[in-house]
């Protein structure tokens, strides 16, 4: 082999080496600028500052497009709170969304869907007690009474959905109960 074409080969190898760096480098950047610009999105749209409570509500996919479906987390863990969703409790859930604005075509109305299809993992709820507890920092004690009276109520509402025997005795479960009395807690 000839010395000038072990040499010209070196060459194509370290640029095409550095050409793979760069491109990664590259889009490591586009993703981190894609993250803080999602940040700020949902800095500005849920008015939360809370360094930590952003990164937990990122972990969880929460976004601005997306933030209307966290407040109705309380309706997807009393849903799940007896292991599984039935068909009454999902459209109880599905129903309180579309209430609240969230049509069937909205990003939070797909990340309800997937949380009803498969039970969201427990840092969900502990990121929506978070965003309560930074609601009350803002919010007067009138308007988070309001807020809290419509959720409890639209949560016992999931809760009674699938409830009792043939439409006697208790229709909510001792789970149920038992998660309705956590969301009131944190509430304070």
């Amino acid at each position: 082999m000839a010395k000038g074409s072990f040499g010209g080969r070196r060459r194509e190898l370290e640029e095409q080496f550095f050409l793979e760096r760069d491109k990664a480098l590259l889009e490591a950047l586009r993703e981190k600028t894609a993250s803080k610009e999602r940040r700020e999105s949902l800095r500005d749209a849920s008015g939360i500052t809370d360094e930590a409570l952003l990164d937990r509500l990122e972990s969880q996919e929460i976004n601005a497009e997306t933030l209307a479906a966290l407040c109705l987390i309380p309706l997807i863990e009393v849903a799940w709170a007896d292991g599984d969703v039935d068909a009454k409790e999902r459209q109880a859930v599905l129903e309180a969304a579309e209430a609240k604005g969230l049509e069937a075509d909205h990003p939070g109305h797909e990340l309800l869907r997937q949380w009803l299809a498969r039970k969201p993992d427990a840092q969900l709820l502990t990121a929506w007690k978070d965003y309560v507890g930074t609601l009350s920092q803002t919010l007067d004690p009138s308007a988070m009474d309001a807020l809290k009276t419509d959720l409890m109520v639209r949560a016992r509402a999931v809760a009674e959905t699938a409830g009792g025997l043939l439409g006697f005795g208790n229709k909510v479960s001792k789970s149920e109960q038992a998660m309705l009395d956590e969301l009131e807690n944190a509430f304070g």
